[in-house]
């Protein structure tokens, strides 16, 4: 598709092109009357929906083969899920299942998220890499940002860190660590985590962490330039997670909404508490899981949804195979991102 752009300039949008290697071609006529090629890679903010692959249920010796596979096929980022550890009964307590029932079992796998992205951060070049979610409240804020600025440096800057503050209350008994307070204390590990990566010397004095002078070095390749930083975005539904995802974080991500309706419903809570901290101009990621369809994913774009957290194998049944991921992946490229994927 060609559009005029002034005189003498003609600007060229390939959309599966420019959905999977993120570069905008434009054909520029020069005073000989020969045209030259430009290529300018496109920024975040002036791509349309972007995809995120979730690594749920296949093997992690596959995930780095995976990632690529999908970075070369116009996913943006792979998301890990993230539980410290599991009891070994699971109580009927999940938030987002009618029944209450989780989606794992007992001696499901759980794999360290860091370690996971770190493998696929070695095969891959441009993909970001992100949690989904990760317990922000089960670690001292220091083991967090130690974790995550170390990861921001090996990949070059692609992390982007997902969290959520936890449902299953075992788990935090097990590792000894306060369920009932658990919120108070990830609206304070939130704003410590972004004075580690970007203040010489820190010192906090807060209601539940105290510490310093400390010098917290390296900082993230994501703040040199002045860039934002790691972004930090916030999961959940329940309305004191919709506040702080607007409060505090970089974006809200999507976790049990019934349909597009409820998520248009929540997303009104988030844009509200964003409003009321003067925060409604600052850039925020909207990120949502939908059916993998066109029309799915054109009616959460046009709520505000700015990424699609996707499955290729959404309703497979039975034990997830390699194949059945990578044909997935090169199949939903195909059918929704090369129609959906740069506005």
């Amino acid at each position: 598709m060609a559009s005029g752009t002034g005189v003498g300039v003609v600007k060229i949008r390939c959309v599966g092109m420019c959905s999977r290697c993120h570069h905008r071609i434009s054909l520029v006529n020069q005073p000989s009357g020969r045209y030259r090629i430009a290529l300018r890679t496109v920024g975040r903010e002036e791509r349309g929906m972007r995809f995120g692959l979730p690594m749920y249920g296949l093997s992690p010796r596959y995930h780095p083969e995976a990632a690529r596979l999908a970075e070369e096929n116009g996913f943006e980022s792979v998301w890990v899920p993230e539980h410290l550890v599991l009891p070994a009964e699971l109580p009927a307590t999940y938030l987002y299942t009618p029944d209450g029932r989780p989606p794992i079992e007992p001696r499901t796998p759980m794999y360290d998220p860091w370690v996971v992205l770190a493998a696929i951060a070695a095969r891959t070049e441009r993909i970001r890499l992100a949690t989904n979610v990760y317990v922000l409240p089960l670690r001292h804020p220091i083991t967090t940002a130690r974790s995550v600025v170390t990861l921001d440096r090996v990949s070059g800057g692609r992390v982007t860190l997902g969290v959520g503050v936890g449902w299953l209350e075992e788990e935090f008994g097990i590792v000894g660590q306060s369920f009932r307070d658990r919120g108070s204390r990830t609206d304070e590990i939130i704003p410590l985590l972004r004075r580690l990566w970007s203040e010489g010397t820190v010192t906090h004095q807060g209601r539940h962490y105290a510490f310093g002078p400390v010098a917290f070095e390296p900082k993230p390749v994501q703040r040199r330039g002045g860039g934002r930083g790691i972004p930090v975005e916030i999961g959940g539904t329940s309305p004191p997670a919709l506040r702080r995802a607007g409060r505090l974080g970089d974006g809200w991500i999507e976790i049990g909404a019934k349909d597009l309706d409820d998520v248009a419903r929540m997303l009104a809570v988030v844009r509200a508490a964003r409003e009321e901290a003067g925060r409604a101009g600052e850039p925020f990621e909207v990120t949502c899981g939908v059916p993998a369809d066109v029309d799915s994913v054109r009616r959460a774009e046009e709520l505000g949804v700015t990424r699609v957290i996707a499955s290729p194998v959404r309703g497979h049944t039975g034990r997830i195979t390699r194949e059945d991921v990578l044909d997935g992946i090169k199949r939903f490229a195909d059918e929704v991102i090369a129609r959906t994927g740069d506005g």
